[in-house]
């Protein structure tokens, strides 16, 4: 009953913001991915942020990636209005900024450069993990969606070169489309964080890309809260509380997998690397 009222609600409030969409802000900064690295924990902690704007719906708005042909009206509509910031700037010094948080966006190959084309001058903060337990993760987060039918990980995997064959391509060159294997499928594919990162880079620049270690956001939050706000320029007002989200109970990887992938993603580890400053943490 709930989601069913929250609908008709958020039609009403998404019709005000199309009309009201020229006195609203547009985001100062995106979570851009991945998936399953901890985004939505970084998320909540940064909207408790008094000069934090999240949008007004969801955390998510998903225009870059799936819903591009909509409009930039469209996607202002989903933020708060600019007279909302006023107060906050009197009382604060400085502007808030605005943010979403849209883990697909990393990875779809066509949403770089629509961002860099429509929000000129953003910050971009990319959380990656081991890649080895985001494939599981990930492949459990989506069988208990419904967007993966393949219980077995092992055979999800195997089937990952078919499903994503040609996707790509299809989503750069044809009109409108989307793919669900390549958002809902790709395990290994999504862990490859520095082929992702090397396409960002010449869209918005190295210094507006911030590559954050999620093994450093939950094993030490405070200093991973405080990177992200010296990165976006804005001093910490008050305590830092962060939380897990989305955990999913999943089966055991056999160990000869975990090798397996282990040595699969090595390479792209080491790229990483000039990113982060230091070895990722599950290499170390």
């Amino acid at each position: 009953m709930r989601t069913v009222l929250k609908r008709p609600a958020h039609a009403v409030s998404f019709a005000a913001g199309r009309v009201t969409s020229g006195g609203r802000v547009l985001p100062s900064f995106l979570i851009v991915g991945a998936q399953r690295c901890g985004t939505t924990s970084l998320y909540r902690a940064l909207s408790r942020h008094p000069l934090m704007l999240k949008p007004v719906l969801r955390k998510g708005v998903h225009y870059f990636d799936m819903a591009y042909d909509r409009g930039l009206s469209w996607y202002r509509a989903h933020f708060p209005l600019a007279s909302t910031a006023l107060p906050l700037r009197l009382r604060y010094g400085r502007d808030p900024l605005a943010f979403e948080s849209a883990p697909y966006y990393l990875f779809h190959p066509l949403a770089g450069a629509r961002i860099a084309e429509d929000l000129p001058g953003v910050k971009l903060i990319a959380l990656v993990r081991d890649p080895v337990e985001r494939a599981c993760s990930a492949h459990a987060h989506e069988l208990a969606r419904g967007f993966e039918t393949e219980p077995c990980f092992e055979r999800a995997l195997a089937l990952e070169p078919e499903r994503l064959a040609g996707e790509a391509e299809r989503l750069r060159t044809v009109p409108g489309y989307a793919s669900h294997a390549h958002r809902h499928h790709a395990y290994l594919a999504r862990g490859r964080y520095a082929e992702q990162l090397a396409r960002l880079e010449p869209l918005v620049g190295h210094d507006r890309i911030l590559v954050l270690d999620s093994g450093l956001l939950f094993r030490d939050p405070a200093s991973a809260y405080d990177r992200v706000l010296g990165f976006l320029g804005l001093p910490r007002l008050g305590n830092v509380e962060f939380e897990r989200h989305n955990a999913r109970p999943r089966a055991v990887m056999p160990a000869s997998v975990h090798r397996r992938l282990r040595e699969h993603f090595e390479p792209w580890d080491e790229l990483l690397v000039p990113w982060l400053g230091t070895v990722p943490s599950w290499r170390r």
